[in-house]
């Protein structure tokens, strides 16, 4: 699999030339639909608000609406693909003590989960 800043940068050369922003398993490598179901085997509705997810309207974490559009991850991590699936595989090395749980979320499902937040 190639690195995923190269597919990144990649991606974003052929929107230029299309006119299309790239899709969100093209910049992450992973799968929408697999991080759906990721998202409910984790659990994270329970405290993240994620549109189209059911019954996520929690409130502890912040809503993952249009996480794409933001310049941060955790407040810490510029948003890029590498660095949401860092944060979502290892929150407590990102910022210590924080309220996300490492919750175990092995590399694949983390970049199905990127997916899915940033096809949103």
């Amino acid at each position: 699999m190639p690195n995923l800043t190269t597919a990144l940068l990649t991606c974003l050369a052929l929107a230029a030339c299309t006119g299309q922003p790239p899709t969100s398993d093209a910049i992450t490598g992973g799968n929408p639909q697999r991080g759906l179901a990721a998202i409910q085997r984790y659990g994270c509705g329970a405290c993240h608000r994620i549109d189209g997810v059911p019954g996520a309207y929690g409130k502890v974490g912040p809503t993952l609406k249009n996480i794409g559009e933001r310049a941060y991850v955790a407040g810490t991590l510029p948003n890029t693909p590498d660095n949401l699936q860092t944060w979502i595989r290892f929150p407590q090395r990102v910022v210590p003590g924080n309220a996300m749980p490492d919750l175990e979320v092995n590399e694949t499902d983390a970049r199905d989960i990127a997916a899915y937040l940033y096809h949103q």
